[in-house]
């Protein structure tokens, strides 16, 4: 199973992007859509109030016919092992450290391969790093990510290779990582 965790800017349009692939997906997000969502996320008005999973898995189910396994809850270090455990790939779209480090010391103590997609909230930059490489950084915590919608290009290309790089692992075991400039430099570290 693959397990997207955050599905806010990023990983509403990975979800989106691997909407393809023949593996069971998981979704984790506690938040709620609110209306300010609606210019970077791929939500819609109908979403807002609901929880962002939900909505999400309703708005795929609706538009191509494809069901999810939501979780609508919080990843604490209460729940992790339950949230986490029958993951074959964890894909980390989170917006603060404290959660980043729980799907990083799980995907560390497991042995499973984890992606983290992450943007600059000013849409400076955005990464896509597995996790032997990744570093958390500690100043971010739930910033919010381009919520004014004019980084929505940058953010589906940097979701578009967060979700190629998921596949490519899972078709190839190959491991990619990219740190993105929004002048369209790609650069393959």
């Amino acid at each position: 199973m693959i397990t997207l965790v955050g599905v806010g800017a990023l990983g509403s349009h990975v979800l989106m992007f691997l909407r393809n692939v023949d593996h069971q997906i998981q979704i984790i997000d506690y938040d709620k859509v609110e209306s300010h969502n609606l210019r970077s996320q791929f939500h819609g008005k109908p979403g807002v109030g609901k929880n962002k999973a939900v909505a999400l898995s309703g708005v795929i189910n609706l538009l191509w016919g494809i069901k999810y396994v939501i979780n609508p809850n919080r990843l604490t270090n209460h729940n992790t092992n339950e949230l986490l455990s029958n993951s074959d790939l964890i894909i980390d779209c989170l917006d603060n450290s404290y959660s980043r480090h729980l799907v990083q010391d799980y995907a560390h103590k497991y042995q499973i391969p984890c992606l983290h997609g992450a943007l600059a909230a000013n849409g400076a930059f955005g990464r896509i790093i597995w996790t032997e490489q990744f570093i958390i950084d500690e100043n971010v915590g739930g910033t919010a990510t381009c919520d004014d919608g004019n980084y929505l290009p940058f953010i589906g290309l940097v979701s578009a290779l967060i979700a190629k790089s998921a596949l490519d692992f899972l078709e190839s075991n190959i491991k990619n990582n990219f740190h993105i400039l929004p002048s369209g430099v790609v650069i393959h570290i």
